[in-house]
């Protein structure tokens, strides 16, 4: 274990563990105290109601922090590549690095805001981590490619790729439906509705289904898009930890002797 998070490998490593122990330890206080449904709730349903929103709100929070330092890590290790070999435009890497840390300020508005009590600024919050998520991704596989073979194995790059592809397919029809829920909230509070495309026919948020709903089938369309998202990113950072082996990160003080 400790060759494998040599290096700055334990940054990805414990976004991973610690982002799965999130959503996990929400998921099974809120169906051991019976709010929510134990199959296939929403991911926020399961951090919406105490005691579970209080660690959902905490872990997510530190989750959002921990992206950061990955994302910011990484970028900070493809400035270094481009200084020996040309993997990419400086630009470039500055814009998924602005995108990546936009999707974790998302994230950490999704845990402060539960979306029953702030529902257009979770919804909000939601978007932002998403859109920015995704497009993140799709830009680090994109310099992934640009890079082979020399600092990714050509495996690499297509696992990072497909998950891109598939959180893609998951999250472009949230996007649509997601800012109709905005501006439905605006409008009309007492009408809610979900995420993800399949769920705008929904008209009601609530942590309990019956299968027996109509709306029941859309529901569980649009919670497996979410988890799949959700997952998806989790995956994605676990392809960096070979990445982050080889790398070190110093701090420099310098003290200036004028008062």
């Amino acid at each position: 274990m400790l060759c494998v998070l040599r290096g700055m490998a334990f940054v990805p490593f414990l976004l991973v563990t610690w982002s799965s122990a999130a959503f996990i330890i929400s998921y099974v206080v809120a169906v051991l105290s019976g709010h929510v449904n134990p199959f296939l709730p929403y991911i926020s349903d399961t951090g919406t109601t105490p005691p579970e929103s209080g660690i959902f709100g905490f872990m997510i929070n530190f989750s959002a922090f921990l992206g950061a330092a990955t994302m910011y890590t990484r970028y900070k290790i493809i400035e270094k590549q481009n200084q020996t070999s040309y993997v990419g435009t400086p630009v470039f890497n500055l814009v998924s690095l602005v995108l990546g840390l936009v999707g974790c300020i998302g994230m950490g508005i999704v845990a402060n805001f539960q979306e029953l009590a702030v529902p257009v600024v979770h919804d909000g919050g939601a978007l932002l981590a998403f859109i920015c998520g995704v497009v993140y991704t799709l830009l680090q596989s994109i310099i992934s490619y640009k890079s082979c073979p020399q600092w990714n194995s050509l495996s690499t790059c297509h696992v990072r790729m497909a998950i891109s592809a598939v959180s893609c397919a998951a999250v472009i029809p949230s996007i649509l439906s997601a800012s109709v829920d905005v501006l439905v909230n605006l409008t009309l509070p007492t009408f809610r509705q979900k995420m993800i495309a399949c769920a705008s026919l929904i008209p009601t948020t609530k942590l309990e289904w019956n299968p027996r709903e109509k709306e029941y089938v859309f529901h569980v369309v649009s919670a497996i898009c979410e988890w799949t998202v959700a997952f998806g990113f989790i995956f994605y950072f676990l392809t960096f930890i070979q990445d982050f082996q080889c790398v070190t990160l110093r701090i420099s003080t310098e003290i200036s002797d004028e008062i």
